[in-house]
């Protein structure tokens, strides 16, 4: 199964490409211009979250950092940004999935575990996510949620995952795109949409 793991800095990304086949850089570290060439030098592929009071400007922008250092495997995620609203934890924005895909080369994924910070959203978010034209989901799921050491109340149980997969493989088929494995064959959180 593949490895997507955080670093905070550049020792840490450094630390990270030993053993993750992929680095995340997180919304608080997008603009963390010398970790962005840190992680271009390092030429692994990388997976850029959207800053919490970032433009998409901004996102693409830190993305030219990376892609500067002759790196071309990023992959941009919307994961919500911050809003005046209280309701949910921050405003999930889908219509940057297809602003990005318009104005990039680079494929767009969406976090709607984090972008909603509620269990019960997360289903109908990530739906919309590929509707809207995502070319995957980040999805946090966990056995028991209650007892998760972080994020347990916008995980979901394995059976709503499993529900939730099977529902994207209708909405990929309906708009002409299709799920496609993470490699070793499971679909999950690396799973991808092929359009």
């Amino acid at each position: 199964m593949p490895i997507v793991t955080e670093a905070l800095d550049e020792e840490g990304a450094h630390l990270v490409a030993e053993v993750a086949d992929c680095i995340q850089i997180g919304a608080r570290n997008m603009q963390n211009y010398s970790l962005l060439r840190s992680v271009g030098r390092i030429g692994k592929p990388v997976l850029l979250k959207r800053g919490m009071s970032a433009t998409i400007t901004d996102l693409l922008m830190s993305a030219e950092y990376i892609l500067a250092e002759g790196n071309g495997q990023v992959i941009l995620c919307e994961r919500g940004i911050r809003s005046f609203d209280p309701s949910t934890r921050n405003l999930f924005d889908l219509t940057a999935i297809p602003l990005v895909q318009k104005l990039s080369h680079l494929p767009m994924v969406a976090d709607p575990s984090h972008g909603t910070g509620l269990r019960d959203k997360v289903l109908p978010m990530g739906r919309a996510a590929i509707a809207a034209g995502a070319d995957g989901l980040l999805v946090e799921v966990h056995p028991d949620p209650e007892r998760a050491l972080s994020d347990g109340g916008q995980s979901l149980y394995p059976d709503q995952f499993a529900r939730l997969v099977r529902e994207l493989r209708t909405i990929a088929d309906a708009i002409g795109r299709s799920v496609a494995p993470a490699p070793g064959g499971a679909v999950g959180t690396a799973g991808a949409f092929r359009g």
